[in-house]
């Protein structure tokens, strides 16, 4: 039986991918996570019963934990999402950042290597799979899309570690022949994304009558994928992908930030209408976008993203099927309905105030 082991699969994209799959496949899915401050087992409530699940609790910067993984579970692909993947965090402790992304990306593929240099006549069902992110690119300006061959200029410490991480892979495919494939993808939305990402924050910080924070002038435009989009593509790439090449992943979903708080607080509206909500209420306030606030920007914040997905579409048949309207509302609806794992997914961790301006430079973020 087909078993696929999905490092940091107790992430946002990870647990997901690991949902998908059980539900569209015979697979077996092995997660391998470290349940850094974002990851959770909480994340993977719907499978954990499930006979084709398995949990190990491990550091992919551990060689010796991957290996003995491995050997133990004998899996046909590993599909790596296990990543630092905050840039504003990225901004405050950029060591994370090089020591989770790129070094256990590293330590990753050598086990890899190793692995898949055992498996003799089966070497040729074995795929490795690198789920990295559109921002390697750099930034671009009104026009023009990012493509497969667009050269590389990451601006954050985040996507500087993704772009290294992206060129090991290459390097593994191109110099030792392990057979490869890379996926960058753009902005996600979905289920259980941790709150400190733009979406849920703005969904959660609203509910609460908390202030909505903009950076900047709010027009940095992104493309936003739904996650189960992302995960059929995914799927996609594994199942029929050409090993040694990578393929854009987007929704073809461009907003600029306003855009989608005011699109966040219109689906709220439709749930939660802030007539009912008693903390609008006590803070005097009438509708969700009147909680708006611009604050300072990022620092080295990429003005816009955008990706041309005509090669995997052309080539793997694969296209976003969830519209941006429906997805947000889908969205908004799963995060008020799940207000305990919103709850203790930050109990003691994160208290939703503002990241990324550098005020703690040089040091490590307790996770």
């Amino acid at each position: 039986m087909e078993t696929i082991l999905v490092t940091g699969g107790a992430g946002f994209i990870g647990s997901n991918f690991v949902r998908f799959a059980i539900r569209r496949s015979h697979a077996s899915l092995v997660v391998f996570d470290k349940l850094t401050y974002a990851g959770s087992l909480l994340n993977l409530r719907e499978v954990e019963n499930d006979g084709r699940f398995a949990f190990v609790k491990g550091d992919i910067c551990d060689r010796e934990a991957v290996n003995n993984t491995l050997e133990r579970f004998r899996p046909t692909a590993i599909v790596h999402f296990a990543a630092e993947t905050h840039v504003d965090r990225s901004i405050d402790g950029p060591r994370n950042f090089l020591d989770a992304n790129v070094a256990g990306t590293f330590e990753l593929l050598e086990a890899a290597l190793a692995y898949y240099r055992r498996l003799g006549d089966k070497q040729g069902s074995f795929r490795f799979v690198q789920v990295s992110t559109d921002e390697v690119y750099g930034s671009l300006g009104a026009e023009g899309l990012f493509r497969e061959d667009t050269h590389y200029a990451p601006n954050s410490p985040y996507a500087a570690s993704k772009a290294a991480a992206d060129h090991f892979v290459r390097a593994y495919h191109e110099t030792f022949k392990l057979p490869t494939l890379t996926t960058n993808c753009t902005n996600n939305y979905g289920y259980y994304q941790y709150p400190e990402k733009l979406v849920p924050l703005m969904v959660l910080n609203a509910m609460a009558g908390r202030e909505l924070p903009v950076y900047g002038d709010g027009l940095n435009v992104r493309d936003w994928l739904f996650v189960e989009d992302h995960c059929a593509a995914l799927f996609a790439v594994l199942r029929v992908g050409r090993l040694g090449e990578k393929y854009n992943i987007g929704g073809c979903s461009e907003r600029n930030n306003l855009q989608m708080v005011d699109t966040i607080c219109a689906a709220l509206e439709e749930k939660l209408p802030a007539a009912g909500n008693a903390a609008l209420r006590a803070r005097g306030v009438k509708n969700y976008r009147d909680l708006r606030v611009f604050v300072p920007d990022r620092p080295g914040h990429d003005r816009r993203y955008a990706t041309d997905i005509s090669k995997i579409r052309r080539e793997l048949g694969w296209h976003p099927e969830c519209s941006f309207e429906d997805g947000i509302r889908r969205t908004v609806h799963w995060y008020l309905s799940n207000a305990d794992w919103c709850a203790a997914v930050q109990s003691g961790r994160y208290d939703r105030t503002r990241l990324g301006l550098g005020a703690t430079r040089g040091e490590t973020l307790e996770h």
